[in-house]
């Protein structure tokens, strides 16, 4: 069982800093939305704690979070703050915003040679996905149905378009990955039917794959491009399927539906 995740919260959260929307946002949640350090946006608690909870939940123990060097609101919370009691916390520093195979790398550097979960901070994941994707310490992800995601997660079509979509085969394991497809897939086809939503388990040969990927189309090195490098290369990697529900917190307008779906959620961290 794999007992170790990596939380990617180095990212820039441009989206969540460009959104004009601000209706229904207090002050703290729209000083957050402004620095756009999504996993730190209260929703009562700081969402991280809800991640965390889950993790716990699903029988994780130990946490990485992938940060920024310098200061960290991140950082202070987690350790003087509100330490967690059900996890130890550390952290790992990706000293550039480079992409998430460059963010994985930076956590492996923490964490060693050994199988551990990657998860992004702005997500919130169900808990028997995470736990199903863990009972194995070989490479893996988790597929969620675009359907469930559409119905109960509040994620409109259209925002399935900029996820990545899962080719499953058979016999449970990934044949290919579309990050992004946007309109070149139509995501009402069964083509589009498994969503990626960055839920994986990493062993070294896909950390690997990661020091090696080129810079993508966007200019990032990009955990998705080195998975398909690991699949060509050989690397199995088994398939959870998941018909619940992740919540979406990339802009200001999730804010609301991410607490009101949260709300009677115990955080115990």
């Amino acid at each position: 069982m794999i007992t170790t995740a990596a939380i990617l919260a180095r990212g820039l959260g441009s989206r969540m800093k460009r959104d004009s929307e601000a209706a229904g946002l207090d002050a703290a949640q729209r000083e957050r939305a402004d620095a756009g350090i999504k996993g730190m946006i209260p929703i009562d608690r700081p969402f991280l704690d809800y991640v965390i909870t889950a993790l716990a939940d699903a029988g994780i123990t130990d946490v990485v979070l992938v940060i920024g060097p310098g200061p960290s609101v991140i950082r202070d919370y987690f350790v003087h703050e509100a330490p967690p009691t059900r996890v130890h916390v550390r952290f790992a520093v990706q000293q550039e915003a480079r992409g998430t195979a460059d963010a994985v790398v930076a956590a492996a550097g923490e964490i060693g040679a050994r199988p551990f979960l990657v998860l992004n901070a702005d997500n919130y994941y169900p808990t028997p996905a995470i736990r199903a994707l863990a009972a194995a310490d070989t490479a893996g992800v988790v597929a969620f149905d675009r359907d469930a995601l559409i119905a109960d997660g509040a994620i409109d079509a259209e925002r399935i378009k900029q996820f990545a979509v899962l080719s499953v085969a058979p016999d449970g394991t990934l044949l290919d990955i579309i990050e992004k497809p946007g309109d070149a897939l139509d995501v009402s086809s069964d083509a589009a039917r498994w969503v990626g939503m960055n839920l994986w388990a990493l062993t070294p040969a896909l950390v690997d794959a990661c020091t090696r990927v080129p810079l993508s189309t966007r200019g990032e090195l990009e955990l998705p491009q080195a998975v398909r490098l690991a699949l060509g290369e050989g690397t199995v990697i088994r398939v959870v399927h998941s018909a619940e529900p992740v919540l979406d917190l990339s802009h200001r307008h999730d804010i609301a539906n991410v607490t009101a779906r949260l709300r009677g959620v115990v955080v115990h961290t």
